[in-house]
């Protein structure tokens, strides 16, 4: 140690008491300013001191741990690399690899590696996991296949949790699996684990007050979205293959936007809810995520195409089924954030196109929040109301609100959803109507979120007041302070179209994404 010069090694000694106290100021002084600093863990690089604060605002502190063993290598008189290990109090054990830099008479950290100790599974992703915890049949199109089911859907033996630990502390043992659930088993799919919701599903974010956040596997220091979170973070990780989830308001096309993941939320009324804890009956959808349009192809052919014929072999239906024409809202379009209008129009301008106007984004938004919030309070609002303080303070303030809206306020709502719905569904009587899925990247986990969800909302709102199938596919990437983001294509089709949006889909993105 000797030869590690003393203001090197207080800076580190530094480091160690402010990780410890979580102590973000100092630990945001310790690391260089500047576009070149990096930070790296399990969950991916971060690049640029901004990048970093954004992060370490949101992560909170360490687990209490001690240095085992500090290594220590002079690259130049003014660059030293310092690797070390802990031993947490807890068990287990840590690394980090930090690259030190003296610059203005500072010691500072100009790259860092920190590797932690290894987990049994992270419980912000899932309830409850196994190798496997269902094997599904061994023959089948889908054998191979690791299914993250949202802790939403029944699964044999085990409770639904909805997100909630009160709600899990109530909820008795499911006597059979929900239908969606033993459709993917009968295919050769098998279970791998309950994954994470938002609580009751009433959130498109991704953040749970409960069990923590799960990580953005494509944006590190980013929101997963929600509410099917732990389902798309456990597809994009490469935890499972397929996410089994539900969509009401957006929650699957919001995470496979924000996760650079294929999402499609079906017709509503096409793929059996029972067994699944409802949020809004009007809406509420059952729907998958995956990595790659071939495995949803697979899914869907699987779970959709009519059991009488036999079942097509994926990527055999080389013409797609749907018209070529494009129809953009230009309401959506304005919506949209300006890099991500950018690469939208990029992304369609090779295709055939058309704008076509839908009416103030604001009106159907407040339709379809009205009818929503009425019909989450008339599925759970007794529940609610029987345990105060048992949800996080955002969705207690969203049931609260949900808890006022008057019979005749849903009624007129109800009558503009009618109105809306007849609109949507003609504009794709001949074509399919195409637009952001998000109005941009996932926010970081730091940013506010009501506008956000708000400006999110107007989006997702057509497909969902139509009842229409909606497929997000991962077309674009745009910038963002956390560095190049996803942010997905929708694709929305007639009632029924699922399949055959799924396989147009990959026609439409032939050579561009998998």
């Amino acid at each position: 140690m000797s030869a590690v010069p003393a203001d090197l090694w207080a800076a580190f000694e530094a480091y160690e008491a402010a990780v410890l106290a979580d102590d973000v100021p100092v630990l945001d002084d310790l690391f260089a300013p500047g576009p070149a600093t990096m930070r790296g863990d399990k969950d991916g690089l971060l690049v640029g001191h901004d990048a970093i604060s954004r992060f370490r605002s949101a992560r909170g502190g360490v687990a209490p741990r001690t240095l085992d063993h500090v290594e220590t290598r002079r690259l130049a008189d003014d660059c030293w690399l310092i690797v070390s290990t802990s031993r947490y109090d807890g068990g287990g054990t840590g690394l980090q690899t930090q690259v030190w830099q003296l610059a203005d008479g500072r010691w500072r950290i100009t790259a860092a590696h920190v590797t932690g100790r290894t987990a049994s599974f992270d419980r912000s992703v899932w309830r409850t996991v196994g190798d496997p915890l269902y094997q599904g049949a061994f023959t089948g199109p889908l054998v191979g296949l690791r299914v993250a089911v949202k802790d939403l859907f029944a699964i044999k033996g085990y409770r639904i949790g909805a997100g909630n630990p009160t709600w899990l502390h109530g909820a008795a043992r499911e006597r059979q699996h929900a239908p969606a659930v033993l459709d993917l088993l009968r295919g050769g799919a098998s279970v791998r684990g309950l994954a994470r919701t938002d609580e009751l599903a009433y959130s498109i974010a991704g953040s749970n007050a409960h069990y923590g956040t799960p990580v953005n596997g494509a944006l590190p220091g980013a929101l997963p979205g929600g509410s099917s979170s732990g389902p798309a973070t456990a597809v994009a990780t490469g935890l499972a293959d397929v996410g089994l989830a539900s969509d009401t308001a957006g929650s699957i096309r919001v995470p496979a936007s924000y996760q650079g993941l294929w999402g499609l939320r079906t017709t509503h009324g096409l793929v059996p809810r029972q067994g699944m804890v409802p949020l809004a009956p009007s809406f509420d959808t059952v729907g998958w995520l995956t990595r790659d349009g071939a495995t949803l192809e697979a899914v869907a052919t699987w779970c959709l195409e009519s059991t009488v014929d036999e079942p097509a072999e994926p990527g055999t239906h080389a013409a797609p089924a749907l018209p070529e024409l494009l129809r953009i809202p230009r309401e959506a379009l304005a919506a949209a954030e300006p890099a991500t209008r950018t690469a939208f129009e990029a992304w369609c301008s090779s295709r055939t196109t058309e704008l076509v106007d839908v009416g103030p984004l604001d009106e159907w938004f407040e339709a379809f929040r009205l009818v929503q919030a009425a019909e989450a309070w008339r599925t759970h609002g007794q529940w609610f109301t029987d345990h105060p303080g048992a949800t996080g303070p955002d969705i207690r303030r969203r049931f609260e609100l949900a808890s006022t809206v008057t019979p005749e306020q849903e009624a007129a709502a109800r009558e503009q959803v009618t109105a809306r719905a007849t609109l949507v569904r003609s504009l794709v009587a001949d074509a399919l109507l195409v637009l952001p899925t998000a109005p941009g990247p996932a926010p970081a986990r730091t940013d506010p979120l009501e506008d956000v969800r708000a400006a999110t909302l107007r989006l997702t709102a057509l497909a969902g007041i139509g009842g229409l199938p909606a497929l997000s596919i991962p077309a674009l990437t745009v910038p963002s302070l956390l560095g190049a983001a996803p942010v997905g294509v929708c694709l929305v089709g007639p009632q029924g179209s699922d399949l055959s949006l799924v396989r147009h889909a990959r026609h439409l993105t032939r050579g561009e994404i998998a």
